[in-house]
Protein backbone atom coordinates (compact mmCIF):
# COMPACT_ATOMS: atom_id res chain seq x y z
CA UNK A 1 0.00 0.00 0.00
CA UNK A 2 1.23 3.46 -1.01
CA UNK A 3 0.03 5.54 1.61
CA UNK A 4 2.06 8.67 -0.02
CA UNK A 5 0.34 8.22 -2.94
CA UNK A 6 -3.44 7.63 -1.73
CA UNK A 7 -2.49 10.95 0.64
CA UNK A 8 -2.09 12.64 -2.73
CA UNK A 9 -4.98 10.84 -4.42
CA UNK A 10 -7.71 12.43 -1.40
CA UNK A 11 -6.95 16.37 -1.60
CA UNK A 12 -7.62 16.14 -5.59
CA UNK A 13 -10.40 13.96 -5.35
CA UNK A 14 -12.23 15.77 -2.85
CA UNK A 15 -11.35 19.60 -4.83
CA UNK A 16 -12.47 17.93 -8.14
CA UNK A 17 -15.96 16.73 -6.42
CA UNK A 18 -16.76 20.03 -4.06
CA UNK A 19 -18.27 22.39 -7.08
CA UNK A 20 -19.90 18.75 -8.54
CA UNK A 21 -23.92 18.29 -8.71
CA UNK A 22 -23.36 15.76 -6.12
CA UNK A 23 -22.02 17.17 -3.37
CA UNK A 24 -24.69 19.45 -3.61
CA UNK A 25 -27.03 17.15 -3.90
CA UNK A 26 -25.90 15.55 -0.85
CA UNK A 27 -26.72 18.40 0.89
CA UNK A 28 -29.88 18.44 -0.24
CA UNK A 29 -30.58 15.13 0.98
CA UNK A 30 -29.01 15.76 4.52
CA UNK A 31 -31.52 18.93 4.74
CA UNK A 32 -34.44 16.55 4.37
CA UNK A 33 -33.43 13.45 6.59
CA UNK A 34 -31.28 11.99 9.45
CA UNK A 35 -27.37 12.90 8.53
CA UNK A 36 -26.08 9.31 9.28
CA UNK A 37 -28.85 7.96 7.23
CA UNK A 38 -28.24 10.09 4.25
CA UNK A 39 -24.15 9.58 4.87
CA UNK A 40 -24.71 5.50 5.07
CA UNK A 41 -26.45 5.82 0.81
CA UNK A 42 -24.17 8.22 0.15
CA UNK A 43 -20.98 6.60 1.22
CA UNK A 44 -21.80 2.85 -0.18
CA UNK A 45 -22.27 4.96 -3.69
CA UNK A 46 -19.30 6.51 -3.63
CA UNK A 47 -17.64 3.45 -2.74
CA UNK A 48 -19.31 1.66 -5.61
CA UNK A 49 -18.55 4.06 -8.30
CA UNK A 50 -14.65 4.47 -6.86
CA UNK A 51 -14.79 0.16 -7.33
CA UNK A 52 -16.02 1.05 -11.20
CA UNK A 53 -13.75 3.90 -11.69
CA UNK A 54 -10.32 1.72 -10.39
CA UNK A 55 -11.25 -1.31 -12.71
CA UNK A 56 -11.68 0.42 -15.58
CA UNK A 57 -8.17 1.99 -14.75
CA UNK A 58 -6.82 -1.19 -14.54
CA UNK A 59 -7.46 -2.21 -17.58
CA UNK A 60 -6.27 1.06 -19.11
CA UNK A 61 -3.31 0.26 -17.62
CA UNK A 62 -2.52 -2.23 -19.65
CA UNK A 63 -1.83 -0.23 -22.73
CA UNK A 64 1.75 0.91 -23.57
CA UNK A 65 3.16 3.40 -21.41
CA UNK A 66 3.15 6.23 -23.57
CA UNK A 67 -0.09 5.97 -25.74
CA UNK A 68 -1.81 5.77 -21.65
CA UNK A 69 0.10 9.20 -20.69
CA UNK A 70 -1.16 10.78 -24.14
CA UNK A 71 -4.99 9.00 -22.95
CA UNK A 72 -4.34 10.19 -19.59
CA UNK A 73 -3.19 13.67 -20.42
CA UNK A 74 -6.17 14.45 -22.95
CA UNK A 75 -8.68 13.15 -20.74
CA UNK A 76 -7.13 15.39 -17.39
CA UNK A 77 -7.20 18.31 -20.61
CA UNK A 78 -11.02 17.70 -21.24
CA UNK A 79 -12.02 16.94 -17.33
CA UNK A 80 -10.18 20.76 -16.61
CA UNK A 81 -12.20 21.99 -19.02
CA UNK A 82 -15.53 20.93 -18.25
CA UNK A 83 -14.97 22.00 -14.59
CA UNK A 84 -13.93 25.54 -15.65
CA UNK A 85 -17.02 25.67 -18.06
CA UNK A 86 -19.56 23.62 -15.54
CA UNK A 87 -18.05 24.41 -12.14
CA UNK A 88 -18.00 28.36 -11.55
CA UNK A 89 -21.54 28.50 -13.01
CA UNK A 90 -24.19 29.97 -10.57
CA UNK A 91 -27.22 27.61 -11.07
CA UNK A 92 -24.58 24.93 -10.96
CA UNK A 93 -26.73 23.17 -7.33
CA UNK A 94 -30.06 23.15 -9.46
CA UNK A 95 -29.47 19.92 -11.15
CA UNK A 96 -28.96 18.90 -7.60
CA UNK A 97 -31.67 20.08 -6.17
CA UNK A 98 -34.24 19.09 -8.64
CA UNK A 99 -32.77 15.39 -8.16
CA UNK A 100 -32.88 15.48 -4.87
CA UNK A 101 -36.47 16.82 -4.65
CA UNK A 102 -37.57 14.24 -6.85
CA UNK A 103 -37.30 12.09 -4.43
CA UNK A 104 -39.07 13.53 -1.70
CA UNK A 105 -39.20 11.65 1.72
CA UNK A 106 -41.28 8.60 1.38
CA UNK A 107 -44.39 7.56 3.70
CA UNK A 108 -42.37 7.38 6.03
CA UNK A 109 -38.90 8.13 7.06
CA UNK A 110 -37.10 4.89 7.93
CA UNK A 111 -33.27 3.97 7.82
CA UNK A 112 -33.54 1.47 4.80
CA UNK A 113 -35.89 3.91 2.87
CA UNK A 114 -33.51 7.04 3.59
CA UNK A 115 -29.87 5.40 2.51
CA UNK A 116 -31.72 3.59 -0.64
CA UNK A 117 -32.54 6.61 -1.73
CA UNK A 118 -29.45 8.80 -0.78
CA UNK A 119 -27.64 5.66 -2.59
CA UNK A 120 -29.58 5.90 -5.53
CA UNK A 121 -29.84 9.75 -6.10
CA UNK A 122 -25.90 9.21 -6.21
CA UNK A 123 -25.08 6.41 -8.21
CA UNK A 124 -27.67 7.96 -11.31
CA UNK A 125 -25.87 11.73 -10.65
CA UNK A 126 -22.06 10.16 -10.50
CA UNK A 127 -22.29 7.73 -13.07
CA UNK A 128 -19.67 8.85 -15.91
CA UNK A 129 -18.50 12.24 -13.71
CA UNK A 130 -15.28 13.88 -13.67
CA UNK A 131 -14.25 12.56 -10.32
CA UNK A 132 -15.46 8.97 -11.45
CA UNK A 133 -12.49 9.80 -14.88
CA UNK A 134 -10.46 11.36 -12.60
CA UNK A 135 -10.15 8.17 -10.33
CA UNK A 136 -9.72 6.09 -13.51
CA UNK A 137 -7.04 7.90 -14.91
CA UNK A 138 -5.23 8.07 -11.88
CA UNK A 139 -5.12 4.46 -11.24
CA UNK A 140 -4.20 3.77 -14.77
CA UNK A 141 -1.26 6.34 -14.35
CA UNK A 142 -0.15 4.78 -11.24
CA UNK A 143 -1.04 1.02 -11.45
CA UNK A 144 -1.75 0.63 -7.85
CA UNK A 145 -5.50 0.66 -7.82
CA UNK A 146 -5.62 0.11 -3.84
CA UNK A 147 -3.60 3.31 -2.82
CA UNK A 148 -5.58 5.30 -5.43
CA UNK A 149 -9.34 3.82 -4.62
CA UNK A 150 -8.72 4.54 -1.08
CA UNK A 151 -7.30 7.50 -1.50
CA UNK A 152 -11.00 8.43 -3.85
CA UNK A 153 -13.43 7.06 -1.34
CA UNK A 154 -11.29 9.52 0.91
CA UNK A 155 -12.01 12.65 -0.68
CA UNK A 156 -14.94 11.47 -1.71
CA UNK A 157 -16.54 10.68 1.47
CA UNK A 158 -14.78 13.52 3.08
CA UNK A 159 -17.02 15.97 0.51
CA UNK A 160 -20.60 13.93 1.73
CA UNK A 161 -19.53 14.18 5.26
CA UNK A 162 -19.22 18.33 5.04
CA UNK A 163 -22.14 18.73 2.04
CA UNK A 164 -23.97 16.65 4.55
CA UNK A 165 -23.39 18.26 8.06
CA UNK A 166 -22.35 21.71 6.89
CA UNK A 167 -22.33 22.23 3.31
CA UNK A 168 -24.08 25.14 3.31
CA UNK A 169 -21.82 27.19 4.45
CA UNK A 170 -19.20 26.34 2.44
CA UNK A 171 -19.33 28.74 -0.42
CA UNK A 172 -19.66 31.93 2.56
CA UNK A 173 -15.91 30.72 3.45
CA UNK A 174 -14.51 30.21 0.10
CA UNK A 175 -15.76 31.17 -2.79
CA UNK A 176 -16.85 28.55 -5.68
CA UNK A 177 -15.04 29.45 -7.98
CA UNK A 178 -11.87 29.50 -5.99
CA UNK A 179 -12.57 26.07 -5.12
CA UNK A 180 -13.28 25.69 -9.14
CA UNK A 181 -9.78 27.07 -9.97
CA UNK A 182 -7.85 25.41 -7.74
CA UNK A 183 -9.46 22.04 -8.57
CA UNK A 184 -8.97 22.85 -12.48
CA UNK A 185 -4.81 23.51 -11.84
CA UNK A 186 -4.18 20.52 -10.13
CA UNK A 187 -5.94 18.67 -13.15
CA UNK A 188 -4.01 20.73 -15.90
CA UNK A 189 -0.69 20.39 -13.94
CA UNK A 190 -1.30 16.39 -14.21
CA UNK A 191 -2.24 16.55 -17.75
CA UNK A 192 1.06 18.70 -19.07
CA UNK A 193 2.67 15.95 -16.43
CA UNK A 194 1.15 13.08 -18.60
CA UNK A 195 2.10 14.47 -21.52
CA UNK A 196 5.20 15.38 -21.16
CA UNK A 197 5.82 11.66 -20.44
CA UNK A 198 4.21 10.85 -23.92
CA UNK A 199 5.48 12.73 -26.13
CA UNK A 200 9.01 13.87 -23.82
CA UNK A 201 12.56 12.14 -25.36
Amino acid sequence: MNLALTAAVAPAIFLAELPDKTALASLMLGARYRASWVFTGVALAFAVHVTLAVAVGSLLGLLPHRVLAGIVGGIFLVGALLMLREGGNDDVGEPAEAEATAVREPRAATFFRVSLTSFLVIIVAELGDLTQILTANLAAKYHNPLAVGLGAVIGLWAVAGLAIVGGKSLPRVVPMRWIVRVAVLIMVVLAIISLVTAFGG
